[in-house]
């Protein structure tokens, strides 16, 4: 009787929503990749994940890093820094930070997320626009990839292509739906190797940048890490591509064909 009660108390704990721990990533995280016009680099980007603490609670903390390089640097210098503050429990944002340098132009807002005071909505505190109401289970630009990479693709197999995911994000302190697309299975080849990846497509906006609304496509893992391999942005001069060069700290081995 007492080993069925352990077993239930168990059982219990770890079957909650919203207890689970999260399979496909893991504090510890470190990806490097190279941006790239066809030959001629362009710049370097860092998406680094660690433990930190929020108002006495401990939080992962992801932190995007973009900046020019060599050429590219001299001319127009641009470092962008994106930061997640996310809860382990829930994978959402209690706290964000976008930072932002490119030429002259200086962006510098935090962003406090409280997910729990309302049961409807989300209540957001910008130090740049104040207080937001917004939809609950909202994310930001970077929480909301690693709650696709654990909540979405785990269940690839029932999505169909040209099927569109949306996952609500606050950027820019405004509401931005990030939709995808999937458009399938295809290999893309690394400096590391060859490596099977899903594809997706956000949706973007036609103007001044893209010519459709499927201009930029994104290529993860295949395997159960779902790492972010692979990003290309057509626009009107031309293809960038950010491609993965180094990893560490995976959750598994990534699957790779060796050259």
């Amino acid at each position: 009787m007492r080993k069925l009660f352990l077993i239930f108390v168990l059982l219990y704990l770890f079957l909650l929503p919203g207890t689970s721990q999260v399979s496909s990533y893991q504090p510890g995280e470190k990806v490097r990749y190279l941006i790239h016009y066809g030959l001629i680099s362009g710049g370097v980007a860092t998406l680094n994940l660690s433990t930190d603490t929020v108002a006495g609670k401990e939080v992962w903390h992801s932190v995007l890093l973009g900046r020019t390089t060599g050429m590219a640097d001299a001319i127009f210098k641009v470092k962008d820094i994106y930061e997640s503050f996310m809860s382990p429990e829930t994978e959402l944002p209690v706290k964000s930070i976008r930072n932002i340098s490119e030429g002259r132009y200086r962006r510098y807002n935090v962003v406090m997320f409280d997910h729990k005071t309302r049961q409807d909505s989300a209540i957001l505190t910008s130090d740049l626009t104040g207080v937001h109401i917004t939809p609950q289970g909202i994310h930001d630009i970077i929480s909301c990839f690693y709650w696709f990479r654990n909540h979405i693709l785990p269940d690839i197999d029932n999505i169909k292509k040209g099927e569109m995911i949306t996952v609500m994000t606050w950027f820019t302190d405004e509401l931005y739906p990030i939709r995808m697309r999937y458009i399938g299975i295809e290999e893309v080849k690394t400096k590391a190797g060859k490596i099977r990846c899903y594809k997706f497509n956000p949706v973007t906006e036609k103007g001044r940048l893209f010519k459709t609304e499927e201009d930029v496509s994104f290529w993860f893992s295949s395997d159960k890490n779902f790492l972010p391999v692979k990003i290309r942005f057509d626009i009107f001069v031309g293809s960038f591509m950010v491609d993965l060069v180094s990893y560490d700290g995976l959750v598994y081995p990534l699957e790779i064909k060796k050259k």
